[in-house]
């Protein structure tokens, strides 16, 4: 939606909506017309801004929230704020300085975004969420087998981040610890580096190749491999901070905020709507009912795509009130990414 097509305000309307917004996120309570008149800057009379104010009322830009009270911004006035009326400034040294700080770039990728999902939290006092990446994503360094009892394997896999993945497959048939050595041995110097998608592809290609030309180690390295690099549990989510969002709504969104903090126990639908978000470039932003989750009604999501190499990893964000101070928040969500897109490229070159 642009400000030019769908709400053709002049210069005072402009003026008048931005002041409104701005005040109302500071101060939460609806701007009353005198208010307006005074923190404007613009030289008309309490009823050309009363006129003016009607008009953002029947645009759906505002809305009285009660009889003779002042009025609100809704979510369509929020977005026309965001998108045409404020300016993004980058974040400031201070805040890009800790960050930096804050954030482990040596440590295993789960330990960083753990740190994320904090770090934002504590920097916008909302609740920051990040989706974690899939394990599949990282090329993997090296593989080793423990024999177990029966037919059962222990598969030892070290990611390329550094992140140890420990699981137990069922074999055709039992394999001696010296076999094992051996197809770890096999697997580790021919699939080394690559991931775990494409080794399935690779194992899939030596089959159809190879045919009836098998020999008895690569017969059981696939065998192995193919149980080893089956497809692991879907992707999980990191939040953090949200009790910031407690006491920030009326009597009325008390329910919303119990099925919001439902949505993050369950997490599926909120891990979807990341998902949504990482086919974005950069920037994404959901005001109140924009993301089609009813929880999030009363809410807005900003969020920013990391990943390594125009691969896309994950999404981190913050959940908060409509009522946030976008031209701060957003800068926040944006630095992080880049950040964490950046530590993640410097553990991983191969990715």
């Amino acid at each position: 939606m642009t400000i030019s097509s769908q709400h053709p305000l002049d210069a005072r309307a402009r003026q008048l909506l931005r002041t409104l917004i701005a005040r109302y996120i500071a101060e939460g309570q609806p701007i009353g017309s005198r208010t307006l008149a005074k923190a404007s800057g613009l030289d008309v009379s309490p009823a050309t801004i009363r006129n003016i104010m009607s008009d953002l009322e029947e645009f759906g830009l505002v809305a009285a929230p009660h009889i003779s009270a002042g009025r609100v911004p809704t979510s369509q006035g929020y977005r026309v704020f965001v998108d045409s009326l404020i300016e993004m400034q980058p974040l400031g040294e201070p805040e890009l300085e800790q960050l930096r700080r804050e954030l482990p770039t040596d440590a295993s990728t789960p330990d960083l975004l753990g740190s994320a999902t904090s770090l934002l939290s504590e920097m916008t006092r909302f609740v920051g969420v990040v989706s974690m990446p899939n394990r599949e994503e990282f090329p993997f360094r090296h593989i080793d087998f423990l024999s177990l009892d029966g037919s059962r394997v222990l598969v030892i896999l070290v990611f390329t981040d550094g992140q140890v993945q420990n699981r137990v497959i069922a074999t055709q048939r039992i394999y001696g610890a010296g076999e094992l050595e051996q197809i770890a041995n096999y697997l580790n110097a021919h699939f080394g580096g690559l991931r775990i998608d494409e080794i399935r592809v690779r194992l899939l290609r030596e089959m159809q190749e190879e045919g009836a030309r098998l020999n008895t180690l690569l017969t059981a390295a696939i065998e192995v491999a193919q149980a080893a690099f089956q497809g692991s549990a879907g992707s999980d989510m990191l939040v953090a901070g949200q009790t910031n969002l407690m006491g920030k709504q009326d009597g009325s969104g008390v329910d919303r905020l119990r099925e919001l903090f439902e949505a993050f126990q369950r997490k599926r639908d909120l891990l979807q709507l990341l998902e949504r978000c990482s086919h974005a470039e950069g920037v994404r932003l959901f005001i109140g009912d924009e993301s089609g989750f009813a929880a999030l009604d009363t809410y807005s999501l900003v969020t920013a795509p990391y990943g390594v190499g125009g691969r896309v990893l994950g999404v981190l964000g913050v959940i908060g009130p409509t009522r946030m101070a976008y031209e701060r928040v957003i800068p926040v969500v944006q630095a992080t990414a880049q950040i964490i897109s950046g530590a993640l490229k410097r553990a991983q070159p191969t990715l």
